[in-house]
């Protein structure tokens, strides 16, 4: 058999490392031979490798196992970073918009792209690793605001402000580069690397059902690790730091067992109805396993609690269906917990063994449990993404390397290089203020032109997927300008005074200052202008504009007598008689 035949991959886990040898017939991946081996300390820490020593001889030590019996080198392998070794991040950001301009599309993605970079920074000034950095390997929008209240979608709205409250998953590279370290010295090289969910995800769920919202919990030794699906995709991950040790403990607890007894007793569980053991005092007990299962009870329920807390927290409400894998996924009555707690119907919330699985074959009975689905969808996933484990880009000239989640956007790469996600939107520019007589007047600024987004010279958008060595260049939003307007056109609104003299119409003459002084006309309006109107009002100034003299005319206002003094109104009608 060639070598390059040969698909090897690696389950590395907190107590054990699981490796699986194939080959695809097509799209059929067929299981030759398997290996199980346990660490001997506690070599791996939720999904970090702690001893990269101990790590690398339970991988080289499984590795020439399989090649002695199949008779051939295994030089590359696919490999997996663990659910449990994701970091979570809840953030909210608000933004001031143009109130009446519709919300659109980009400026959400632009939002959203705000609040994973600040879920980015605070994972950053959390760590303890100095300059530690990660991949953004998925979000989920739990709540969109407007005007500082929940609206259900803001596209097509307008307001003062809007807002996102995101929660944010990162993967840290030092995960990525502590498996690529061990994979090295155990004299291998990385085929291709994925999440344990996504690739548990790819065999135990079809593309169909991922349509769904779905949660896949992956129950191991020390965490369970939640995935969370809808339209097509994972949304979210999440992990519950306790899983089947919790259950062991217990059993441990309850009938004075060493933790490795207390693990064989609590594997037999499902499979015999009357258990045999000896506890630590040496004495031999058989017990019936219901005896057993009432007694982990508070455990069990305890740790469904957990799972299903998580869940409601990421997904914000029950999923319509829950699959379960890992081993501690086989513990009596967690299934049933899981559905009580969520609201559904015990066929909702099932374990998905490895018979399930589409286009896999294989002849032993001992991989047939749900601790292997995740070994095999990595398996699998070698032959779906290609040999890509990262996916390199170029964006504005600059190199860019993300690990491959299998669908990769625009949106992720700016997330990645810290791209100023303002720059996505056109800013409005500065309204022009100023006031009439201390009337304050506001002429809004205008719409700047939005950024423009090349995929290889082709106009795309943000949220466009991207395949290796693509070039995307982005030109950077254009930020409006502060309006120009003349002293005319803002005068424009404003009321003239009309009188009557001797039966015709006459237009009393307007004085205009700016910031206290005459100006010229085509005069534009800077901002801030201080603009004051004033009126020949009175029978003296009249007269002035008319150039004609006050001792030539008798004068009357309405009617009345009117001396030079006298306050004209708009309106008033006003007779001149030669003396």
């Amino acid at each position: 058999m060639g070598k390059e035949e040969l698909f090897f991959s690696l389950d590395i886990g907190t107590r054990t490392v699981v490796a699986i040898v194939g080959v695809f017939h097509g799209d059929v991946f067929e299981i030759l031979d398997f290996e199980v081996e346990e660490h001997k300390k506690r070599a791996m820490l939720d999904g970090q490798v702690h001893d990269i020593s101990l790590v690398t001889e339970a991988v080289k030590n499984v590795k020439k196992k399989l090649e002695a019996r199949l008779g051939a080198k295994l030089e590359k392998v696919s490999i997996a970073a663990a659910g449990r070794s994701l970091r979570t991040c809840k953030v909210g950001v608000e933004r001031d918009i143009d109130s009446l301009a519709y919300i659109d599309g980009d400026m959400i993605a632009s939002l959203e792209i705000e609040a994973i970079q600040k879920a980015q920074k605070e994972m950053k000034e959390l760590d303890s690793v100095e300059n530690e950095e990660y991949y953004c390997v998925g979000y989920a929008v739990t709540n969109y605001f407007l005007n500082h209240s929940v609206i259900g979608n803001l596209e097509g709205q307008r307001g003062k402000s809007m807002g996102v409250e995101v929660i944010a998953t990162f993967l840290p590279k030092t995960v990525v580069d502590s498996l690529q370290t061990v994979i090295k010295q155990a004299g291998l090289t990385v085929y291709n690397m994925t999440l344990e969910p996504i690739a548990a995800m790819d065999v135990a769920i079809q593309d169909n059902i991922r349509l769904l919202n779905i949660a896949l919990v992956d129950i191991g030794a020390g965490t369970s690790d939640i995935a969370l699906t809808k339209d097509g995709t994972i949304f979210a991950f999440a992990m519950v730091p306790i899983a089947g040790d919790e259950i062991t403990e217990k059993i441990a607890e309850s009938f004075l067992l060493d933790f490795n007894t207390a693990e064989k007793v609590k594997l037999s569980l499902s499979k015999k109805k009357s258990i045999k053991f000896k506890d630590i005092m040496g004495i031999k007990h058989q017990v019936e396993a219901e005896e057993i299962i009432k007694a982990i009870e508070p455990a069990v329920r305890d740790l469904s609690e957990q799972i299903c807390s998580k869940i409601i927290e990421y997904n914000g409400k029950a999923p319509s269906a829950v699959f379960l894998i890992g081993g501690g996924s086989c513990t009596p009555k967690l299934a049933d917990y899981i559905a009580e707690n969520l609201g559904l119907q015990k066929d909702r919330v099932g374990v998905r063994k490895t018979d399930i699985i589409k286009g896999v074959i294989f002849d032993s009975k001992k991989i047939w449990g749900p601790e292997f689905i995740t070994p095999i969808g990595i398996g699998v996933s070698a032959n779906k993404i290609k040999k890509n484990d990262f996916i390199h880009v170029v964006i504005n000239d600059r190199p860019v390397k993300l690990l491959n989640t299998g669908r990769i956007t625009v949106a992720d790469v700016l997330v990645f290089i810290g791209f100023n996600p303002r720059l996505l939107i056109g800013s409005k520019g500065k309204d022009l203020h100023f006031t009439i007589n201390g009337k304050q007047q506001v002429v809004k600024g205008k719409g700047g032109e939005p950024a423009v987004i090349f995929i290889n010279d082709v106009q795309s958008n943000i949220n466009s997927v991207l395949s290796n060595g693509d070039i995307i260049r982005i030109i950077s939003a254009d930020g409006g300008e502060m309006p120009k307007i003349s002293l005319k056109e803002a005068m424009a609104g404003i009321s003239k005074k009309v009188v009557t003299i001797n039966g015709k119409e006459y237009e009393l003459k307007m004085h205009i200052k700016v910031n206290g002084e005459a100006i010229q006309d085509g005069y534009e309006i800077m901002d801030g202008d201080s603009i004051s109107i004033t009126y020949s009002d009175t029978i003296g100034e009249i007269l002035e504009d008319l150039r004609v003299s006050k001792d030539s005319f008798y004068i009357t206002v309405n009617g009345r007598a009117a001396s030079i003094n006298e306050k004209i109104e708009n309106g008033d009608k006003i007779e001149m008689k030669v003396k």
